[in-house]
């Protein structure tokens, strides 16, 4: 009888799984909203005391999104003043969308892969994770990796989409 041979592991085929660059933190949002006058006025007094009372420690291990959801006015010191906190709470913090600050963290995890790891490899990214913004995640790793790979295909080892592939040397 043959011997049943795996023809995708001996293809030299490197496999990048999206899973891998899900982040670790739960994404929250902080609202000025809630630190306005009637959600439409920051009283400068007020709005400093109640960030000083505040409990910093609820976004501990978890990365934060800063927002005003109120059609106010609200003065670029004061969302400054936030991130001054978060930081002293060494919370890690964006001003914009929960979707923004995904991006941030994913973008962060794709750069932890040395880029070298993939010279001249032919490199497959898989397309089913659950994560939070996908064609970012996609598009970004295309970025930071197509000068290095030989290749760049979507998919699954059994039946890939070119993506890119290098200029022959």
């Amino acid at each position: 009888m043959d011997e049943i041979v795996n023809k995708v592991k001996n293809s030299g085929l490197k496999t990048i799984d999206l899973a891998q660059f899900i982040p670790n933190e739960q994404v929250l949002t902080f609202d000025i909203k809630d630190f306005l006058w009637q959600e439409l006025i920051l009283k400068e007094k007020d709005f400093r005391a109640a960030l000083k009372d505040f409990d910093w420690n609820t976004y501990e291990g978890k990365a934060v999104a800063i927002i005003c959801s109120a059609d106010a006015i609200v003065p670029t010191w004061a969302f400054m003043l936030v991130a001054s906190y978060l930081q002293k709470h060494n919370i890690k913090h964006i001003v914009g969308s929960k979707d923004e600050m995904s991006k941030q963290l994913i973008k962060a995890k794709i750069e932890e892969i040395n880029p070298a790891d993939f010279t001249d490899e032919r490199v497959i990214v898989k397309g089913c994770a659950d994560i939070a913004v996908p064609n970012f995640a996609m598009t970004y790793l295309v970025t930071y990796l197509q000068n290095e790979v030989k290749s760049l295909m979507y998919g699954e080892p059994c039946s890939t989409v070119p993506i890119y592939k290098a200029p022959r040397k």
